[in-house]
Order: structure tokens, then sequence, then C-alpha cells
């Protein structure tokens, strides 16, 4: 297999650089180098994270879907995958599938509604 650029270099200096592109809003340049990243740590949830994040800036909706629901299959309490989960199903215009989400993000943010 060919090494890219994207490739190169340690665990540590790929997050290094796929935050750097994506803090530049050089979004699926991010989600190209953060794919394998999240794939040699499939336990952790941060690199999953970032690479749904990626690709709900770059609009691949689907794509972001699919990370958001794996990382909260890892980690069920993770107010902002469920937030970002929500706004995601939103943009696909599913409204109702999003709902259930945005509750749950409230819910754990303490961001209850006034009585």
């Amino acid at each position: 297999m060919d090494m890219t650029y994207y490739d190169h270099g340690t665990a540590a200096e790929r997050w290094e650089r796929a935050r750097q592109f994506f803090d530049a809003k050089e979004y699926a340049t991010a989600a190209r180098i953060l794919g394998t990243l999240a794939d040699e740590v499939p336990e952790q949830v941060a690199p999953r994270l970032l690479l749904a994040r990626a690709y709900y800036h770059s609009a691949q909706l689907r794509r972001a879907e699919t990370e958001l629901r794996t990382v909260i299959a890892l980690d069920p309490v993770e107010q902002y995958a469920r937030l970002l989960l929500g706004r995601t199903l939103e943009r696909q215009g599913r409204d109702t599938d999003a709902a259930p989400h945005l509750r749950m993000a409230a819910a754990l943010s303490g961001d209850f509604p006034e009585a």
C-alpha cells in the first residue's frame, strides 16, 4: 500500500495534522486523515467524534450520522454526539428522528425547559 501525506507519521502526528486541517476549515481533508485514524483506534471516541464533525461541516451527512451512531454506541452519554446527531438528522429533513437525540442532548447538558 502506498503511503500518502495523509497517512504519514505516528497516530499522534496524524491527529495533530487532522486538527490543523479541521481548524483551518479544510473539513474534507481532515476527514481523510481521521478516517484511517479512527479505524486504528476504534475504542477511542475523540477521533471518531472529530471525524463526524468534519463530515457534518463538509455536508457528508450520511457519513456523519454513521460515525455519530458509533460514538453513541461507545459512549451513550456523550452529549455533543447526541446534539450533533440531532442536527445532522435535521439537515437531512428527518426531524422526527432528530427529536429524541436533541431531547437527550438537552437533558445531558442540564438544559431543561422551565415549567
